[in-house]
């Protein structure tokens, strides 16, 4: 795997300073973010001077029940092409559920949510990671991911699912010690268990977070300093194996330039502990590091990069989708919760999703918080309460803004006026999703004579 150095997450609020920063030798942006023939001018500067751009894929659902999307494989390709990449990443995680393969309703998390660690998502995982490689034109590597709750009946640790998956598919693995952070505070897991049973070889780069910890729940925010804790385990890492590439991620509560440099200073300080624990035991530089090490219970592991074992029949998709349909629906519709999960921490991350998607909707619709001011949280989780999100959040702003118009839950003859405009602007004569095109064009013929 092609050596990185140390990173940053590229974000349009911190490019400026991104692209003054000393010492950046990549930089990963978030693959949907950006548009293949219009990409930003600072990513076109940065390419110019050597520095090596990463698409990051949040929107795939590797681990979900269905096979991947074409389109969206097409589309995570051609920003590969347009930023000439030498990889690309995603995540071990389900984004949807539901639709023809369990004949219910197809529903959006619009968070990364985590995969049962069974021998049945197992499968039907190496099987859409082989479909996603033949589809990309670069090597592809998956994030293990952050989560507030945990699946009943598990039959395989963090470590010994992520080395089986590496094993049976030959995928990289992007490490998030982070999220191996926020998985022991919220579910007790031994980082340094997990560290100890993962393919170091198949590592491709490592990324370092910051969050907050409420109630005795950690929060993977990406919005706040990185702690000491998540810096011990990249030491830890560090001192198993040379990392590739390190990356600082942060998504808002942006600091100041200063404060960013400290912490990736903090960071290659980590490294450079691990490294200097790693040479003391003999295993200096790359190549030289004990990878014997191998998860135990592990029968069913082919050799690595093989793409043997067992592929998924259509009884193990439908029997991982039930189960992936049942849980979203309970956390984003209100439906009983599943047998065998912590209700407690569901309502946790039920709340969390609706912050979250009241946030995204914010930023991709500004125009609604000015147009209802500070009531437009309120409203919105109201209506999230009662209408689960069944496409993307620019489709979710358009639906929410239509309820609000159809229903009168508008304060004042102004601000109806201006959401009426501007959804009659971004709606068109014929919205394009079918499950809102009867009410829409109801409301559209409604409004047209206001």
């Amino acid at each position: 795997m092609e050596r990185l150095g140390t990173g940053i997450g590229w974000r349009p609020e911190i490019a400026d300073a991104v692209e003054a920063m000393p010492g950046i030798d990549w930089v990963e942006v978030v693959a949907e973010n950006v548009c293949p023939g219009h990409l930003p001018e600072s990513l076109l500067r940065l390419r110019e001077r050597g520095v090596t751009v990463v698409p990051h894929g949040v929107a795939l659902g590797l681990g979900g029940a269905d096979r991947p999307d074409e389109g969206r494989l097409t589309a995570l390709a051609e920003r590969v092409e347009a930023l000439g990449s030498p990889l690309v990443t995603e995540h071990i995680a389900f984004v949807r559920a539901g639709g023809p393969l369990t004949a219910s309703p197809r529903l959006e998390a619009g968070h990364l949510l985590p995969v049962p660690r069974t021998r049945d998502a197992l499968d039907v995982l190496c099987e859409n990671i082989r479909i996603a490689q033949d589809a990309l034109p670069v090597p592809l590597a998956v994030e293990n991911i952050a989560a507030l709750i945990g699946w009943p009946g598990e039959e395989l640790t963090e470590g010994q699912f992520l080395y089986e998956l590496a094993d049976r598919t030959g995928v990289h693995l992007l490490i998030d010690v982070a999220n191996l952070h926020t998985n022991h505070v919220n579910r007790g897991e031994d980082p340094a268990k997990a560290l100890a049973e993962l393919p170091l070889e198949a590592i491709a780069y490592v990324h370092v977070a910051g969050g907050f910890e409420r109630d005795g729940v950690w929060h993977d925010s990406h919005a706040h300093p990185v702690p000491r804790p998540v810096l011990d385990i990249l030491e830890d890492l560090a001192s198993r194996v040379r990392p590739p590439g390190v990356l600082l991620e942060r998504d808002e509560n942006f600091p100041e330039p200063a404060e960013l440099e400290r912490e990736l200073a903090s960071i290659r300080g980590a490294v450079e502990a691990g490294r200097s624990v790693r040479e003391s035991a003999g295993s200096a530089g790359p190549g030289a590091e004990d990878l014997t090490a191998r998860p135990e219970a592990s029968d069913h592991s082919p050799d690595h990069g093989s793409g043997r074992g067992p592929a998924p029949d259509e009884a193990a998709r439908q029997r991982l989708g039930l189960a992936q349909a049942a849980l979203l629906s309970a956390l984003v519709a209100g439906t009983p919760v599943p047998e065998g999960f912590d209700r407690a921490r569901l309502r946790v991350q039920a709340r969390a999703l609706a912050a979250k998607r009241a946030e995204v909707v914010a930023k991709v619709a500004p125009e609604l918080p000015e147009i209802l001011g500070r009531g437009f949280r309120a409203a919105f989780l109201g209506y999230a309460q009662r209408h689960p999100m069944t496409g993307g959040y620019r489709h979710d702003a358009l639906a929410f803004a239509e309820h609000l118009l159809h229903d009168g839950e508008v304060g004042g003859a102004r601000a109806r006026r201006e959401l009426r405009t501007w959804w009659l602007d971004r709606s068109g004569p014929t919205p394009r999703h079918r499950p809102h095109t009867r009410l829409a064009r109801a409301t559209r013929k409604v409004l047209l004579r206001r």
